[in-house]
Order: structure tokens, then sequence, then C-alpha cells
């Protein structure tokens, strides 16, 4: 009795949960007032600085953002 009490208060809580976030908005990727079009070019924009950082973080782990310190003449 006093488990099936417990369990009926949890679902009560998670379907409270839903009906409550649901509506508000919580899930949505948009902003207020973002039209799709602004939307889309904030991703863009996101994805393009978020590659370009990552580039970054690969060559300064791999050493190439410094130059080289080999010679570029030729040792008879």
């Amino acid at each position: 009795m006093m488990k099936s009490g417990f369990i009926c208060k949890v679902i009560l809580a998670v379907i409270f949960c839903v009906l409550a976030f649901l509506p508000s908005g919580c899930g949505s990727s948009e902003q207020l007032g973002e039209t799709t079009a602004e939307g889309s070019r904030r991703h863009e924009r996101v994805l393009r600085v978020n590659q370009s950082e990552l580039m970054s973080d690969i060559d300064r782990a791999l050493l190439f953002d410094q130059p080289s310190k080999l010679t570029d003449k030729r040792i008879p």
C-alpha cells in the first residue's frame, strides 16, 4: 500500500514537470523574437567558431602553431 502511494506521487510529479516545462519553451532552441533564418545563421556561426577553436587547439597540441626550427639550407 505504501509503495503504490509513493509510485503514484512520483508519476504525478513527473507529469506535473512535463506539463510545466513543455509550454514554457524549455526545450526550444530558438530565442524569443528570433526568426528561423536568424536561428540558422546563429547555429552556422557557432559551428564555424567551434570548428575554428578545435582546429586551433589541435594545431597547438601538435606544435603546428610555431615556426619550424629546421633550416631551409641544404647541408653538403
